[in-house]
């Protein structure tokens, strides 16, 4: 065996990748000494991209990867080089963007196929070992890729520039609508008919929880009085939180649900989504007042804080849909375990609310949810089944666990800080803001070099280089830890983080955050673009976060910077404003930045004040204390304002305009909510 054969993922650190170790397939990790293997032999690239929480990737590698006979082919035929989409996302948008563009629908396992220069040529899904699902035999799948790279290049090198010309980062040419108030009102009206009036979310299965979507439409709800948008909003989350997509013996949301009921969910919990949903619940309920949210915030911590925390204080990526190799087998239930558990006093009180019975809602097993009836019930109830559900917990614990990925990541971690600093904020949870700020330090001591970041940490910093996202992200975070403590040097570090965004991401001659950095050398073209996906993109979060630092600092430049990424992008929003239903959120901010400055006086106390925003949702806006010794910056709506009879006197400024001075707690809300309602004519 020569240097250049075996498989070489021993001493990788991503568990994705060390699941495949001991494969027959020699894979090699994604890099430039891949693709000068595939230039010396002359051998095209199979590229296999997955995830460690991923069911189908499990089911392609146990069929074909660990097959010694698929494997042989696999090496004689291509260089194999394997990644984790979750430690080099901007490689995955690549080749993700050009199976798009072949016309196939996406998913994981990603198979492509590329030249030896990285060119993707053509590509797939999860293809089975043999012929099924209307899909070929894998085996076919690779001679046939073969037969045709090797036969007719000219076929390979026309797919091939087609794709890399498409590929190349751009903007669409087209009409602008303007993003006046008028136009959001009228477009978030419209995306109403996506929503299931029944279970809430977007209509049709799978449903994800499309917490952008959701999140524009609250807000709009709020700015411009539409009550059916917050309505969609609140039965949306109510479902969510009662079907099987949650975990009612654990606490958690898995990643999206199968059908339209929100009844069976692909299993695995990613850390992503259940810092989006926490945030957009914690808006919802300083409003409603839910019961409902507040527990399940709770619990969704709680199980965050049992067991994602990994050591030092960062938040584990994701765990696994599959344990002992079935899909979902850690989460369901027989009935008879349950009525062993639970006893026959129990067992029918539990099994009409949960709904599960002998033949089971899953494949023979029982999902436990609350979806016949989704309002909680009396307080006595709900202490009564909380007993059953940790009878039942107890239980569960002691089976084989699904795979844990415990890596670390940038941008994901960035995203639990500010929703779990939110949350701490919105229940007074002073246990939750201090994990927020150890995973906060965690990533600023351990995942970053010099003043740059690193995208991914385990058993020491990666190597995978930070995307826009992981600034993006960790600047939020910063930002909503700032309003949480007053501490400025969150937002010394949130302008220090943009300056490296500005320097090695901007876009200069197209506008926009590049995906990559200017020094990322191992990928064919920078992604740029600024549609949604399942977690926000880079350009819609800092067009927030510039408009918040202009709030902050008084530099204009932030806001100047903000419009121009809007700018950029206008085209795009115009021929698809559903698929960028993040940036429209973000237009928002640009529209009426929200800006509320707590006036303390020598010996004053601003609790009070900080209690009253418990009770109104205000996403986005700067909470700004300035105490006697200290200014704000000249250009501020509030500059110039003052304390009012030696009390606390708030200011509540959307855009240029500020209220009136407010000194009563109460009275504050009221302003709020009045100052961030405007009517369109």
């Amino acid at each position: 065996m020569s240097e250049h054969d075996g498989n070489q993922l021993g001493e990788e650190k991503s568990p994705y990748l060390r699941q495949h170790k001991d494969n027959p397939v020699h894979w090699r990790p994604w890099g430039t000494d891949a693709l000068a293997e595939a230039k010396r032999t002359g051998k095209p690239v199979l590229l296999s991209v997955g995830y460690a929480a991923c069911h189908w990737c499990h089911v392609m590698a146990h069929e074909s990867f660990e097959d010694p006979i698929t494997a042989a082919v696999m090496n004689d035929l291509f260089v194999n080089i394997k990644v984790d989409r979750e430690e080099r996302p901007d490689v995955d948008s690549i080749y993700m963007n050009a199976l798009h563009l072949i016309g196939e629908q996406g998913g994981w396992p990603l198979t492509m196929f590329l030249t030896p220069d990285a060119e993707p040529f053509w590509g797939g899904t999860y293809f089975p070992k043999e012929q099924r699902y209307g899909r070929p035999a894998f085996i076919d799948v690779l001679r046939t890729v073969s037969h045709t790279f090797h036969e007719a290049p000219d076929k390979v090198r026309t797919n091939a520039d087609a794709l890399k010309a498409r590929l190349q980062p751009s903007h669409p040419k087209g009409e602008v609508v303007s993003l006046t108030d008028a136009t959001l009102e009228n477009w978030t009206r419209r995306f109403l008919q996506a929503v299931d009036p029944t279970t809430g979310g977007i209509r049709g299965a799978p449903k994800f929880p499309q917490t952008q979507f959701f999140s524009l439409l609250w807000r709009a709800g709020l700015r411009y009085g539409v009550e059916s948008l917050r309505e969609a909003v609140d039965l949306t989350l109510t479902h969510i939180c009662q079907g099987g997509i949650y975990d009612h013996v654990g606490g958690g949301f898995a990643r999206y649900s199968v059908d339209e009921q929100w009844l069976v969910p692909h299993f695995e919990k990613m850390l992503y989504d259940n810092a989006l949903l926490v945030d957009l619940m914690t808006e919802v309920w300083r409003e409603t007042k839910s019961p409902l949210y507040a527990r399940r915030i709770e619990e969704t911590i709680g199980w965050l804080l049992r067991e994602m925390v990994t050591d030092g204080g960062g938040f584990a990526a994701s765990l696994d849909a599959d344990s002992e190799g079935v899909e979902g087998k850690f989460y369901v239930w027989d009935f008879d375990e349950l009525q062993e558990v639970l006893g026959p006093n129990d067992i029918n009180f539990f099994a009409d609310i949960y709904q599960t019975t002998t033949p089971g809602n899953f494949e023979g097993k029982n999902i436990p949810n609350r979806l016949s009836t989704v309002a909680l019930r009396d307080e006595a109830t709900e202490t009564r089944l909380t007993g059953m559900l940790t009878k039942l917990f107890d239980r569960r614990s002691l089976r084989v666990r699904p795979g844990f990925d415990d890596k670390v990541l940038a941008d994901w971690n960035g995203l639990m800080i500010g929703a779990l600093a939110n949350a701490a904020t919105a229940f007074d949870r002073p246990e939750w803001l201090a994990a927020a700020e150890a995973a906060f330090d965690f990533v600023l001591m351990r995942m970053s070099l010099a003043t740059r970041l690193i995208h991914s940490y385990r058993e020491g910093p990666g190597n995978a280089p930070a995307t826009a996202s992981d600034y993006a992200n960790m600047i939020r975070a910063a930002l909503v830890l700032a309003n949480a403590t007053n501490n400025p040097e969150y937002v010394e570090q949130a302008c220090a983080w943009t300056h490296v965004l500005d320097t090695h991401y901007w876009a200069q001659d197209l506008g926009g955050y590049y995906l990559a950095a200017d020094d990322t050398d191992d990928i064919l073209v920078r992604p740029l673009n600024g549609n949604d996906d399942a977690t926000p993109n880079a350009n819609t979060t800092m067009v927030s976060n510039l408009v918040a630092l202009s709030s902050w600092t008084g530099t204009v430049t932030y806001t100047d910077r903000a419009d121009e990424t809007m700018e950029a992008f206008g085209p795009a929003i115009t021929a698809n404003p559903v698929g960028h239903a993040g940036l429209l959120y973000a237009a928002l901010d640009l529209l009426a930045p929200a800006l509320i400055v707590l006036m303390v006086p020598e010996g004053g106390d601003p609790t009070a004040m900080r209690e009253a925003l418990r009770d109104v949702s205000l996403p986005n806006v700067v909470v700004d204390e300035v105490w006697a010794d200290e200014t704000l910056p000249s250009n501020s709506p509030a500059s110039g304002k003052t304390v009012i009879d030696g009390k606390t006197t708030a200011y509540v400024c959307i855009g240029p305009q500020c209220s009136l001075p407010v000194t009563d707690a109460d009275k504050l809300v009221e302003t709020i909510k009045a100052a961030r309602e405007v009517t369109v004519t």
